[in-house]
């Protein structure tokens, strides 16, 4: 399995306060156990911006960035080994090994995390932080600047101004780097089979006429994804069949699947943080009708038409607007839209039936962090930038077109890197095409 080495994290810290000015202090906390019930918890998942800065595991850490004098510092401020919880509650790491395994130049317990707050941020002329992500955080941090303003005549001082870190680190976030595109592209095949199963189970159980439900395909995925070691999917899995399949984000997964139905799955599985983020359609039976034929190929038309923009340079509004054009046109041949193109263009009337946007970033996050514009304007793509690629077509049972569409929901996802002179679809392992799927599941 490919791992992003310690020593990178170390390096990204670095990035980051070569960018801030001198004197100067960054706090970046981790994430907290969440409640589930009484004394039991969620499974707890790292703050993305902290993982990306550190690749430390557990929760309540603090990550303390310092530059003065054009020299940097780090420090991890940890919870405290303690026996009687670790036999309680699981291992920790501990400061001692937290400096030495993850490369801080300073590691704290976090009983000493108030005189180590202090000390980093007295005397310094700037500080950063995720200003308004915790509530907590921050009454931390302003009870500590009020503590430094009131102790002047003690040679204490707080810092001049407070600027939010995130869109500086997000900046970075965007751009994946080499390690991190190998992790992605491993997300990405390990959910590729995964949905590849889910067809295929899917066919089995027809043929030997036993009643498919949305869970259990949702079931076939998640297992896959732990068998190879993808212990948790990136987000809540959507499987949708008949009419389910139109609502956007449908995550109850809980109906028994009409075996004339197609069936609509997004899910994507996370690995060391990074989620890949895979859609497709197919008929639970094996045989698409025509009319489910007819949306699908015009689905999977619009995405092709958008690979064939997709470079460096190229903006996600010049393909939004790209993908809006196939499908509005392909909707009027069908008879679902009527009117001219470049009217029905102009009053949105795709929003009927495609009303979400073609892309997202995808990175730490599902729906990944960076800018979308730069200065007004749409960001031009570049080299290491990780997208998605989403055309759909949702036909409810209340649209206003011919009954024979109603029930049919139909989204392509995969997932493209940009590379130097072109892209990559990492996702391409599972079948898309009307031909391949139906062989497969033959």
């Amino acid at each position: 399995m490919n791992r992003i080495a310690f020593s990178e994290f170390k390096q990204r810290r670095e990035q980051l306060l070569a960018q801030l000015s001198d004197n100067c202090v960054v706090v970046i906390t981790a994430a907290k156990e969440v409640t589930r019930s009484r004394d039991t918890e969620y499974g707890f998942r790292q703050n993305s911006d902290f993982h990306y800065l550190t690749g430390f595991p557990e929760p309540d850490a603090w990550l303390i960035l310092e530059k003065i004098g054009g020299v940097s510092k780090s420090t991890i401020v940890c919870r405290v080994k303690d026996k009687a919880a670790e036999i309680w509650q699981g291992r920790r790491i501990g400061k001692a090994l937290a400096k030495q395994e993850y490369l801080f130049d300073e590691s704290a317990s976090l009983d000493e995390l108030d005189q180590v707050l202090q000390n980093a941020v007295n005397d310094k002329q700037t500080l950063y932080w995720a200003q308004g992500e915790d509530f907590a955080v921050d009454e931390t941090v302003f009870a500590l600047l009020a503590q430094l303003r009131a102790s002047v005549r003690k040679g204490l001082s707080a810092p001049d101004q407070q600027i939010d870190i995130r869109p500086l680190l997000h900046e970075m976030r965007l751009v994946k780097s080499a390690s991190e595109i190998k992790v992605m592209q491993q997300a990405c095949e390990i959910s590729a089979s995964a949905h590849t199963r889910a067809m295929l189970f899917s066919a089995q159980q027809i043929k030997q006429q036993h009643i498919v439900t949305e869970y259990q395909l949702e079931a076939e995925i998640h297992h896959h994804f732990a068998m190879h070691n993808a212990r948790y999917p990136a987000y809540g899995t959507i499987v949708g069949s008949g009419d389910n399949a139109c609502i956007l984000h449908y995550t109850e997964n809980k109906d028994p699947i009409n075996p004339d139905d197609l069936v609509l799955i997004d899910a994507g599985c996370e690995l060391q943080g990074y989620a890949a983020d895979i859609t497709r359609t197919f008929p639970v039976s094996g045989q698409f009708s025509p009319e489910q034929k007819a949306i699908y190929q015009l689905v999977l038309d619009t995405q092709q038409a958008v690979f064939t923009a997709i470079k460096p340079g190229a903006t996600l509004k010049q393909l939004t607007d790209l993908s809006i054009e196939v499908i509005t046109n392909g909707l009027i041949e069908l008879g679902i839209l009527h009117g001219e193109l470049n009217t029905l263009i102009e009053e949105d009337a795709h929003r009927a039936y495609y009303m979400h946007g073609l892309s997202h970033w995808l990175g730490l996050d599902v729906h990944d962090v960076g800018l979308y514009n730069l200065n007004g304007e749409p960001r031009p793509l570049k080299e290491g930038m990780v997208f998605t690629v989403e055309p759909g077509i949702y036909i409810d049972a209340e649209s206003e077109c011919d009954p024979k569409w109603h029930g049919i929901g139909v989204r392509i996802e995969d997932n493209i890197v940009i590379t130097q002179d072109g892209f990559e679809n990492l996702t391409h392992a599972v079948p898309k095409t009307i031909e391949e799927i139906e062989k497969l599941m033959a």
